[in-house]
């Protein structure tokens, strides 16, 4: 692992590929560990390739079944089903970092046999002065190694007074660490910066770097994409590794995702987690098309389904730098999944409210009519409400704007409507011939009339859908 044997560049083409998501359950699934979650899944994705689910539960405090249980659905929800873990089972079980205990006591054991680690009885407040004390020195922080030399005599005493230390890794001095991450390339780090690390907490529960690094050895994991993040912790993972004789994955960094001011996303970017996106209306395929690419490029830039874009994924295309969340773009793929639904699947995604309004009869004259100038269901059934129920409801935006066109005006659009009761062409323009009316002063008030807005679908449809006696109504209601 020194710079005389660097990690082999082994592409996954050549070899077995299998990846994982290993996300801990302590809140709902957002947008940054969804992508991270589907690029693994899309690496291994296919024939001969295995996505493994884990679950990293060793946080006592703040995992929770029913995250876990949200999290499974989720990821259910936008396709990424897993051929190993938690309800699929495997070889390589329990998938539960909780239900994993005492095969990581065998492994500490295996290190304080060797002397590769030892337990630390410094208090938090201790480590937190020495941190302190070498920040002011212009050091960075690290441990000092007060236990990691004391004599067996030492270390009973001490445990009169703290029954349950810590136990940390012995890393050894003036090493390199090499490796070639998947996406940033050949990376190095000097052990003697890094300094001995906990992998036991004093409550017993493993520490990510070790129960993560073993876990991934054990389970046969090959391939990794996690965050840039998690950069620093993948030579203590090495080291943990070669200590104990297992084989390390490759990893690889991908970017952060930041909102448009550089920061990390947040909710006040406008990011919202997975269940969110969902609730709102969001098609599973408009989440993956738009995560598969923030911060991986794709030269098709069309609709593609998760095996098209498993096949176009590359680790020489995911980006170094941030990858800037823009929700604008999440929109667009929005729309484009809806270009691409089936009028089966539009009709379900809109709600029962919507299919009770509309009745599965007028069904397709609806479709028809709304699905360019909806993004959500909550669109659907504000236009089946405009379309199908009476009386309608204007606004004081609208009244203002019937108001302007005057009585003259709705007076000569139901003589019109009389003679043209189905072509909006001919309709519009015996008013304009009537009136001398037209452009805004024209359209503006029979839009206002007939839904109550100013934008919608196309008024040939819209006159159709509604009918010569729902609009005969609504240009009476004007001349009131």
């Amino acid at each position: 692992m020194d710079d005389n044997r660097p990690f082999a560049k082994t592409e996954p083409e050549a070899m077995t590929v299998k990846t994982r998501f290993a996300p801990s359950p302590t809140g709902f699934i957002h947008l940054g560990n969804a992508r991270t979650a589907l690029f693994n899944a899309l690496l291994g994705r296919g024939e001969g390739r295995v996505f493994l689910l884990r679950i990293e539960d060793t946080d006592r405090d703040r995992s929770r079944e029913e995250f876990v249980a949200a999290l499974e659905e989720d990821l259910m929800w936008l396709g990424l089903g897993w051929q190993e873990g938690p309800v699929v089972g495997g070889e390589h079980g329990p998938y539960f970092q909780s239900q994993r205990e005492a095969l990581y006591q065998r492994y500490y054991r295996q290190l304080e046999e060797h002397d590769l680690a030892y337990p630390c009885f410094c208090s938090e407040a201790e480590l937190k002065l020495s941190r302190k004390l070498q920040r002011s020195a212009g050091q960075p922080p690290r441990y000092s190694g007060k236990c990691a030399h004391l004599s067996e005599g030492e270390r009973q005493r001490r445990r009169q007074d703290n029954p349950r230390p810590t136990l940390r890794f012995r890393v050894p001095r003036d090493r390199v660490i090499a490796f070639d991450d998947l996406v940033r390339g050949p990376q190095r780090f000097d052990s003697n910066e890094i300094g001995d690390f906990i992998i036991r907490r004093g409550d017993g529960s493993a520490a990510f770097f070790f129960s993560n690094a073993i876990d991934d050895a054990l389970m046969g994991v090959t391939h990794v994409l996690r965050g840039e993040d998690h950069l620093t912790n993948t030579p203590r993972q090495q080291l943990i590794l070669e200590a104990l004789g297992l084989q390390s994955p490759r990893y690889g960094h991908i970017s952060m995702i930041v909102g448009h001011d550089g920061a990390p996303l947040s909710k006040r970017h406008g990011s919202r987690s997975i269940r969110e996106l969902r609730q709102q209306g969001y098609f599973p395929q408009a989440v993956v098309n738009y995560l598969a690419r923030l911060g991986h490029k794709y030269d098709d830039e069309g609709f593609l389904d998760l095996d098209q874009l498993a096949a176009q994924f590359r680790f020489d295309r995911l980006g170094k730098a941030p990858a800037r969340y823009d929700a604008h773009q999440l929109l667009h793929w929005q729309h484009q999944a809806l270009v691409a639904a089936s009028a089966d699947e539009i009709w379900q995604w809109m709600g029962p409210q919507v299919r009770e309004l509309v009745g599965e009869e007028r069904r397709n004259e609806f479709l028809d009519l709304v699905v360019a100038n909806i993004s959500f269901p909550e669109h659907a059934l504000h236009w089946a409400q405009v379309v199908y129920q009476d009386p309608l409801e204007l606004s004081d935006e609208m009244r203002e704007v019937v108001a302007a066109a005057g009585r003259e005006f709705f007076q000569q659009a139901l003589l019109a409507l009389e003679l043209h009761p189905a072509d909006f062409k001919a309709f519009s323009n015996a008013i304009k011939q009537a009136t001398g009316v037209k452009g805004k002063a024209l359209f503006q008030p029979l839009r206002a009339a007939f839904t109550g807005e100013l934008g919608g679908p196309e008024m040939s449809k819209l006159m159709r859908v509604l009918g010569p006696e729902r609009l005969r109504l609504r240009l009476r209601a004007c001349l009131q």
